[in-house]
Parts: C-alpha cells; structure tokens; sequence
C-alpha cells in the first residue's frame, strides 16, 4: 500500500508542522516527499525538524497563546494561503481544540471536535468508551488525594503503572509518561509525590509481556469519518523498556494488522473521530489478547513516519484530505522490503539494558532508517552532532579550577 500519488505532484498551498522534534521531522520528510511545501515551527530552534532540508523552519516565541501565535504566523508568511495545519505534540491539540472555529479563517485542517478532543486525551473517559465499544482495557482506579491512595494500592495485584490521567507539562518536566511499580511502598511514596505536582492520577493493571508485543493502528480520517488510510506497526524495542516511547519499530504481520485495523476502525467510527488518530495495543503475553492501551488524537504519533516509510504517507492522506481531494492507497506500488525505523540512541540505550528482551530484531530482510540520520537530509544529524559537541565541552569548561568562583564574582 502507499500514499504516494502516481505521478509527481508539485504543491502550491504549503503545511505548516508544529513541533520540531523526530515526530515533526518525520512528517516533514514525509510532505516533501509527497511534492508538498513544508513549515515546521517550534519554540526550541535546536530540534532537529529546525534543520532540515524538507522544511523552512520557523521559531514560535512562545509569548502568546498558540492559536494566536499561528495566526500571526501565517499572516506574515503566506498571506495568500490557507496552510494545511498538521499537530505532532498533545500539548499543542489541547491549545488549539477550543479554538478551531478561530483557526479555520487561517488554516485548513481535519480535527475532531473539541468535546471528542478533550474526552479521548483523558485516561478515565477513554477507558469508559473503550469498555463501551467492546474493547479491553486494562483495569484502573483514580487517584485524586492521598485518601485514595491505600484503597486503590489494596485493591490492585503489583505489578502496576502508574501515570497521569492526560498529559500535562507541568507533570512531565518533572516525571517519566508513566512508571512501572513493582512494591505497594514503592508505590505509595510515588503517588504521594506525584500527586503534590497533579491531583489526577491513574493507577493502572501491568498487563504482561514485553515492548514487543505492542501494536499501534495509525489512521487518516476524512471529515465524513471514512478510514483513508491506515497501517499497523509493532514496536521493538521502547526506552525506557516497558513504560517509555518507541526506540524501534516494524511493520506488524498482517493477521495481527488486520485484526486490529477493524478494530480500531470501529471504535473510531462511533466516537466521531476526524483527522489523524491512533491507537496503542498490547498483546496479553499469556491469553494473546489485544488490550487497548491508548489512543493518539489529532495529531501525528511519535514514529509516524514509520508507516511512510512502508508505503502509507498519513501525513500527505490528511493534507489532501484538508485540501478537499482524494488520497488513494493503492497496493501497486507497495515497498519490496520492509523497513524498520529506530531513534538509534534510545534503541541502544534499550538494548544495553539487562532485562531487555528483544534483542534479536530487526531479522533479516527488514532495512533499518535512521530517524534522524539521512544521507539526502543530513542537517538534523549534524545539528545533533554540534549540539553535543558544544555541551561536552560546556560541560569540560564547568569543571575547569577556578571557574565557578571567576563565574560568581562576575555574577
């Protein structure tokens, strides 16, 4: 299958991606591709999108509220377009999802409404539709005050995650996503914290097996609700191992990826879902049942690009589909080999873990992309390569004698 059109097609009307980082990157490689015009914008220049050849890059200021930012964006920049607006960041859908009638004088998208936005980006509410429509979830108590903490940590066997009901910012610069538990006091002394940062937690069943039992359906969704494109990935290896994000990742088999693209397909069909979406399962090592873990709305997952890089361009499926034309996926010019996508740090990172499991992927016959490194778009690579370079030796400078006194007098 492919996203792909069949002849070269050149663009005129650009997208604008927001957010930078290797989700961003990808899509913007991905758009390129495609024949299409691409922004990324970012309030960190340093991500490695703000250096890629497939993208102009444009630095948000951070000093507004976004959906006034962007409007300012594009005045100053393409006053004679509407911009196809593509999100890769949850924080960003949560600033924009009310705003939307606001953004739609400026920009083109495909969102579901704000009522469907917020309900499935809240743990508890998804959980609730999810059981509705016939899928498994994993059983989960709230926690909301220390008064809630001994009940719940009774009531559910150990192993347990824990993590926020939504992801919240002020939460995540100071905690993991989401934290495998293994001891009731281990547990307890981490709620307790958690909860002083964000009074909204979820304590969640371990469901068993290990990162390579995760599947994720990646959709398009046309305004009318029908399924444009699709694809399934399974994850290899994830950082940090069990509870982290992806560090590799492989096309899925195709029983598995038909069972759960009819799946996922269903569930977003009854809850008028729009746009780009996403839903995370994993396969329950011992009944090999699919649990669905969560869903990724209105935005672009962390390795989209997986999925275009095997045939299935989402990202270029929603801008036609924001565009008002049509996006066939095709089975003609489906890859000859499969590729695997890796963020080659945290993998290795993964990999030199003792209890890491998945060890013998990619198997043979699956070529590896680098995330970042591209022989036709080397900037991200070698940006990141600076970066470093200037912190060792920032880092050397900070450890010289003599200089945090020289530093605090100056001060």
């Amino acid at each position: 299958m492919t996203g792909r059109p069949a002849s070269p097609v050149v663009h005129e009307v650009p997208a604008l991606v927001v957010g930078a980082g290797l989700n961003g990157l990808g899509v913007a490689r991905s758009l390129h591709a495609a024949g299409v015009p691409v922004w990324i914008a970012d309030i960190d220049a340093t991500q490695p999108g703000m250096h890629s050849r497939c993208a102009k890059p444009l630095v948000l200021t951070g000093r507004q509220p976004l959906h006034l930012e962007l409007e300012a964006l594009v005045r100053g920049q393409a006053a004679d377009h509407r911009p196809v607006l593509l999100l890769t960041q949850e924080h960003a859908v949560k600033a924009l999802a009310d705003h939307q009638d606001q953004l739609d004088r400026s920009y083109r998208f495909i969102l579901p409404t704000p009522q469907i936005l917020h309900a499935l980006m809240h743990k508890p509410t998804f959980d609730q539709w999810a059981r509705e429509s016939g899928l498994r979830v994993p059983a989960s108590y709230r926690v909301c005050s220390a008064v809630d903490v001994d009940e719940v940590l009774a009531a559910q066997p150990m192993p347990i995650v824990i993590k926020p009901s939504a992801h919240v910012s002020e939460f995540e610069s100071q905690f993991r996503k989401a934290y495998r538990v293994e001891t009731r006091e281990e547990a307890r002394k981490l709620l307790l914290e958690m909860l002083a940062v964000w009074p909204d937690l979820i304590v969640q069943e371990w469901v068993p097996g290990s990162d390579s039992d995760i599947y994720f359906c990646l959709q398009q969704l046309s305004e009318t609700g029908q399924v444009e494109a699709s694809f399934v990935g399974r994850k290899i290896r994830a950082w940090p191992p069990g509870t982290g994000g992806t560090a590799s990742c492989a096309p899925a088999p195709v029983d598995d990826a038909s069972i759960l693209a009819e799946r996922t397909t269903a569930f977003f069909s009854q809850r008028a879902v729009r746009g780009l979406a996403g839903m995370e399962y994993k396969r329950h090592k011992a009944s090999g049942e699919y649990i669905a873990i969560e869903p990724t709305i209105g935005r672009t997952d962390y390795q989209e690009e997986i999925a275009t890089l095997n045939g299935v361009n989402l990202p270029y499926a929603c801008y036609l589909s924001a565009m008002g034309l049509h996006f066939s996926q095709s089975q003609e010019a489906t890859p000859h080999k499969a590729f695997v996508w890796r963020d080659r740090e945290a993998d290795l990172l993964s990999l030199s873990r003792a209890d890491q499991t998945a060890r013998s992927w990619p198997a043979q016959g699956l070529a590896v992309k680098d995330a970042l490194w591209r022989w036709a778009d080397p900037g991200p690579w070698l940006a990141r390569r600076r970066q470093r370079a200037w912190r060792k030796l920032k880092g050397m400078a900070t450890h010289q004698p003599g200089l945090r006194d020289r530093k605090s007098h100056d001060a």
